[in-house]
């Protein structure tokens, strides 16, 4: 037998013993379908009281909001006047304490109450209201959902938001009005702290900085329990929240809808047994379900699906004219 012959024969009984252990160890399957059919059949038996939401910037582009990777339209590509070094780096502290302007003209494309929630954000809203709703965990800062209507106990802003508003000088750290940070903002001027003069920021976590207590607490109070995880709009890049896929319980179900296929397993980590990741594709999956499309188009098939189209439908109409309502009299 040659060498390659015997190296071919060792992998072959690597793999063979991997996709047994894999076998043994697969935990019981809850889907009776791994479709987002059989998604919507365990949503309707009653037995799905925990879902849990990871939402990103997709959920929120059928308001007019530009997310951040499109070419020409998006967020990063509408500050190349600024030739950052790499785009991401206006969310670091360090750099934003160097050169704050492109993180507000961002900020001032973002800035909430210049939008109408989504059907995505009103499709959340309805599943919270049936009660099977543990948490809704968001990167965005948009605060869509709670304009939505969506309880704020059931939301964690996994970045912060801008209900709030601090200095950034170390010794100073005074809180200022929202109001009047938003003021300055859309004033074009960069908003300075008026006892020690340093940048006045939005309370959005930035890369080297603390998560918000809040979302750390309730991470490990809340993944355990979840019994179906639901991720729209995101790339998953992005820690800690990319990894928190991996913290539900292993026979909990898990549906990502997305146009990009995000967070799938790495085929030579998953042969070592280290896979991580969503396992679309591979022949041992018995959980992760891929649905690829627009999040509005993705909630409005779940939504025909469980029963509920016609009742989504009304309460994005209702709620709309609430909001153009409120916008008149304003």
């Amino acid at each position: 037998m040659s060498e390659l012959e015997e190296v071919t024969q060792r992998f072959l009984h690597h793999q063979s013993a991997a996709e047994k252990f894999e076998t043994s160890e697969t935990p019981q399957r809850v889907l009776d379908e791994v479709s987002l059919e059989g998604v919507a059949r365990y949503i309707k038996s009653g037995n799905c009281k925990n879902i849990i939401f990871m939402t990103g910037a997709g959920i929120s582009t059928s308001a007019g909001l530009p997310d951040f990777r499109t070419e020409t339209t998006g967020l990063y590509d509408q500050l190349q006047e600024y030739e950052l070094p790499n785009p991401q780096r206006m969310f670091e502290i360090r750099y934003f304490k160097e050169r704050p302007e492109p993180f507000f003209k961002l900020v001032k494309s973002l800035y909430p109450g210049a939008f109408k929630p989504t059907p995505s954000h009103y499709f959340i809203r309805l599943m919270c209201e049936k009660n099977i709703v543990r948490r809704n965990y968001t990167q965005n800062i948009d605060t869509l959902d709670k304009i939505a209507g969506i309880e704020e106990e059931l939301i964690v802003e996994a970045h912060g938001g801008f209900s709030t508003a601090h200095c950034i000088g170390e010794s100073c750290l005074t809180e200022y009005p929202a109001l009047w940070v938003k003021d300055e903002i859309f004033a074009d001027r960069i908003p300075k702290c008026n006892q020690c003069g340093a940048v006045v920021k939005p309370d959005c976590a930035f890369f080297g900085e603390d998560m918000p207590r809040r979302f750390e607490h309730l991470v490990v109070e809340d993944f355990s329990k979840c019994d179906l995880l639901i991720v729209a709009g995101t790339t998953l890049v992005v820690q800690p929240f990319a990894s928190m896929i991996h913290k539900v319980p292993a026979s909990t179900p898990r549906l990502l809808v997305n146009y990009e296929l995000s967070g799938k397993a790495d085929p030579l980590m998953k042969f070592m047994g280290r896979g991580v990741g969503f396992n679309f594709g591979y022949t041992d999956n018995y959980r992760d379900v891929f649905y690829w499309g627009s999040c509005d188009e993705g909630f409005y098939r779940l939504a025909e699906l469980l029963g509920l189209k016609e009742e989504l439908e009304r309460l994005i109409k209702t709620e709309h004219q609430k909001l153009d309502a409120a916008a008149s009299s304003k």
